[in-house]
């Protein structure tokens, strides 16, 4: 049946309140979306830094509710919940009923990075053999499925490395996929770190399927505190890398190969010469308009 949905547009000190107003209204369900995006693929980049809310500056909110809920009325009411809302920057339009995990399994299809992994949706049965690395994903839970390029340079540079029997610690790991990728090309244990309670349970599910939860542990910021690992990867913004680079530092073993990105082209010049401070070896290696660093604790 179709349903109708119901978009505001709010700046982010206001999205909680917002949120909340939508939900005491009935919505079934409310996703957010940066309204200043000009792409879908845009509107799904943003990772936040540690301690920081996953908002954007603008925020559009999109709400479902059943399709014979009255427009005037629902209008009328979330005015008098939220009274500095501007009518101009509330919509309303009637959505199709829709399988939405299978619209979004039937155009994610398998993607290879680097000489083995690939990474596969999970109604997708990879080839027999053991010439490839798999790494299967669930739509339902992915917050990071490789198709960005961050994420796509990132599972590249864990494939070019001898990963067998090291550590791996995945700082901003969202779905997981870099701390899996790296268990399933021969990691013997890994660690996971984010500041979404909801990613660690999205990574814990996709470890789950790929038969790795057991070497996997999963922490907020602020309860890790392993041992520095072998190997050290983070993918977030370049806002939080510079002020990261002690903790990094920190966490990655002398000689440990190490990446970070998340980084926009033209950003990389500051990170450069924050991490020369605690590693040799840096490189540069871009993508569209996105940059990974990469380089070797110094010892």
């Amino acid at each position: 049946m179709p349903w109708l949905e119901l978009s505001l547009t709010v700046r982010a000190e206001q999205q909680p309140r917002a949120e909340e107003a939508l939900d005491d209204l009935g919505a079934l369900s409310i996703t957010l979306q940066d309204a200043d995006a000009e792409t879908p693929d845009e509107q799904a980049i943003f990772e936040p830094g540690v301690g920081e809310l996953p908002l954007w500056p603008t925020i559009t909110l999109n709400a479902l509710f059943e399709a014979d809920t009255d427009r005037r009325g629902l209008g009328e009411a979330l005015g008098e919940l939220l009274p500095w809302l501007e009518p101009a920057h509330l919509a309303f339009r009637e959505v199709a009923d829709e399988d939405w995990e299978r619209a979004w399994m039937d155009q994610f299809k398998p993607m290879p990075f680097g000489r083995r992994l690939w990474i596969y949706p999970w109604n997708i049965e990879p080839p027999a053999g053991d010439d490839i690395v798999v790494v299967r994903l669930d739509p339902g839970l992915a917050f990071g499925s490789g198709t960005h390029p961050t994420t796509a340079l990132c599972l590249e540079w864990l494939d070019s490395l001898d990963l067998a029997g090291r550590t791996v610690t995945d700082f901003g790991c969202g779905s997981g996929i870099l701390a899996i990728a790296a268990l399933k090309l021969g990691a013997a244990s890994a660690a996971g770190v984010d500041n979404d309670p909801q990613a660690l349970v999205a990574s814990a599910d996709n470890a789950g399927r790929n038969g790795v939860a057991g070497r996997l542990a999963l922490y907020l910021p602020e309860d890790f505190a392993g041992a520095p690992a072998d190997v050290f990867v983070a993918n977030i913004l370049a806002g939080p890398l510079g002020e990261l680079a002690p903790t990094f530092a920190a966490a990655a073993r002398p000689g440990a190969p190490f990446a970070i990105s998340g980084i926009l082209d033209g950003q990389q010049d500051e990170l450069l010469q924050r991490y020369a401070e605690w590693f040799d070896e840096l490189r540069v290696d871009t993508r569209e308009d996105w940059v990974r660093i990469s380089g070797r604790r110094r010892a």
